[in-house]
């Protein structure tokens, strides 16, 4: 059965400094498209919101990340060089329309996934891959 919605990767351990890339990807061709974080002990943060091909706009907490639209199906979110706290669960969300950004998702009627990331300092003495 499609879920509609996914991300990858799933789960995700990186070096402090490297650049990240998580993909979230839709089959219902929904307009709008979402990107969160919850950390230990919060309520989900916008990110980034996407409303078409091209057409995004910064969340609540959107420092350090950017995002990009080529076509309907794909969402990509960029951490330009992950830190310590952006170590989180990340959620892509999906919703064929909108109401004001400050919605709760059961009110957007919003499909969600979620992935793990954990941005991790590189082991002492190990060099950095080009």
């Amino acid at each position: 059965m499609d879920a509609g919605i996914t991300q990858s990767p799933r789960h995700k351990v990186t070096e402090i400094g490297t650049p990240v890339t998580l993909r979230c990807h839709q089959t219902e061709n929904h307009r709008y498209m979402y990107w969160y974080r919850q950390d230990p002990g919060h309520g989900l943060r916008l990110i980034h919101y996407s409303y078409g091909v091209k057409d995004t706009d910064k969340g609540e907490v959107s420092d350090g990340y950017s995002v990009s639209r080529s076509k309907t199906e794909d969402f990509l979110l960029t951490l330009e060089s992950a830190t310590s706290s952006q170590t989180s669960v990340y959620f892509c969300a999906i919703s064929e329309s909108t109401v004001l950004h400050g919605c709760l998702l059961s009110a957007c009627k919003q499909q969600l996934e979620r992935l793990r990331l954990l941005c991790v300092y590189p082991h002492p003495g190990k060099s950095r891959p080009p």
